[in-house]
């Protein structure tokens, strides 16, 4: 396969390393030419170094090239996997956690929602929005995968800035609840009569052949149906009758599935899959089923994460530089779990597997505007990525995600035409907020702190 595949924020610690691994599992992408592309070029080289490193362990199968003109690294490529965060991702995450919950914001964390989460958007969306633009320019049929967060504000910005550009959001939120599905639906993983490896296997088989319909925005998003796609049999109500024995309190995670997941099943009667850390950051209600501190233990331990993983890199690349290069690699022996190389195997195989995506809605989910980026089970196969239609969705569900919808819509807009009174009525429409004063002072503090990276909202 002689594809060129152009990787945004080589360096990244979240995604740059699994998908990298990935390609290098991939028997459909040999043959390809993997751009690396990072602003930072001691993590350029780094990457850059490991990856040459790790395909000549496997036989050549790659031709690694690396470069920081944007321009090179979009010329004739086939395939745009964007996974940047402009700035020092943790630094700025603090800041937009802090400073609106200091000004009187409600919100629990920010980084996709709430006041802090439009200074995210801010920051992230004018630099992807132009990568999307050269890349589209550079070749009208390039397939361009965004990883970088906030997902459905940036995905939104692509969609309206590049309206032509074929483009998907992923995010891995579901495994949340793959990892768990076996045990909810099936008695012998519940009663555990299984060992073990039986149960690894069980549960490889079931995120295998397990159809889930999900609808909504990316980390606010529900499970509304599902099947057992070897049988034909409807799981849902199976799923329902064993979701709330299997998760019992014992099992409940004040980061995962915990008060604010179970209250908002309760009252609406869907799961949200995407975790309280998430759901908190879009409901004005989650203070009152959340702790602030607990988000503060979050945000720690992924910075402590990502610092653990850029930590790897350094001691592998100096290994690499003095000789002691393990003869076998790094890379992992499996796949990550993450899902772009998948995709692209499957729309070059024509394979017409399902997979969770972002993708504009355009008629999918009937009762939420449509030129909204949502999250969705998706079809794909060579001719791309397709979401399954779904009609109406529960009107309980429908209203509280197009209160977040209306707030992407004018968040966007705020940031693509740089308008500060935009920017303010977006913060202060916020459920989180709900005060243009509290929204004027978020504002005026954090363009102070983050102007360097920010739009020149006039």
């Amino acid at each position: 396969m002689d594809k060129k595949i152009t990787f945004f924020g080589a360096g990244s610690a979240s995604f740059g390393p699994v998908t990298l691994n990935d390609i290098y599992h991939s028997k459909t992408l040999e043959g390809s030419t993997i751009t690396l592309i990072d602003i930072d070029e001691e993590k350029l080289n780094r990457v850059y170094d490991i990856v040459c490193k790790e395909n000549e362990i496997k036989g050549e199968k790659f031709t690694v090239e690396k470069t920081q003109n944007q321009k090179a690294a979009l010329k004739d490529a086939d395939v745009v996997i964007c996974s940047i965060e402009h700035g020092d991702r943790f630094f700025h995450r603090w800041i937009d956690h802090r400073i609106p919950h200091k000004h009187g914001s409600t919100e629990m964390m920010a980084e996709n929602g709430g006041p802090g989460g439009f200074f995210h958007s801010a920051r992230q969306i004018p630099t992807i929005v132009d990568i999307a633009k050269e890349a589209y320019a550079a070749n009208p049929e390039v397939f361009f995968i965004n990883y970088s967060n906030p997902m459905s504000r940036i995905c939104l910005a692509i969609h309206r800035a590049v309206p032509e550009l074929n483009f998907v959001g992923l995010c891995h939120q579901i495994n949340l609840l793959l990892i768990d599905l076996p045990h909810i639906i099936d008695d012998e993983m519940r009663n555990n009569e299984l060992s073990y490896l039986e149960k690894i296997k069980k549960i490889r088989e079931y995120i295998d052949n397990t159809k889930i319909v999900v609808g909504g925005l990316n980390h606010f998003a529900f499970v509304l149906d599902m099947e057992d796609l070897r049988t034909g049999e409807n799981l849902m109500k199976k799923f329902n009758a064993n979701l709330m024995d299997f998760y019992k309190k014992d099992k409940w995670d004040r980061f995962h599935f915990a008060d604010l997941t179970f209250e908002i099943y309760k009252r609406t009667g869907w799961f949200p899959y995407v975790g309280d850390n998430h759901l908190a950051e879009y409901l004005q209600i989650a203070k009152d089923y959340t702790k602030y501190e607990d988000f503060d233990d979050w945000i720690e331990l992924m910075e402590q994460q990502n610092k653990g993983i850029l930590g790897m890199l350094k001691r592998n690349h100096k290994r690499l530089q003095k000789g002691r290069y393990p003869k076998k690699g790094v890379f992992k022996r499996a796949v990550s779990g993450e899902r772009a190389v998948a995709i692209l195997e499957a729309m070059i195989e024509n394979k017409n597997t399902y997979e969770i995506v972002n993708i504009p809605n355009d008629g999918i989910i009937e009762n939420l505007p449509q030129d909204l980026v949502i999250e969705c089970t998706g079809i794909v196969n060579k001719e791309g990525v397709y979401g399954v239609k779904l009609g109406k969705i529960p009107v309980a569900v429908a209203t509280i995600l197009r209160i977040e919808a209306s707030i992407q819509d004018v968040c966007v807009e705020a940031i693509l035409k740089e308008s500060k009174d935009l920017a303010i009525a977006c913060i202060a429409m916020d459920v989180n907020c709900g005060s243009f004063e509290m929204a004027e002072n978020i504002f005026n503090e954090m363009v102070e702190v983050q102007k360097k990276y920010l739009p020149n909202f006039k």
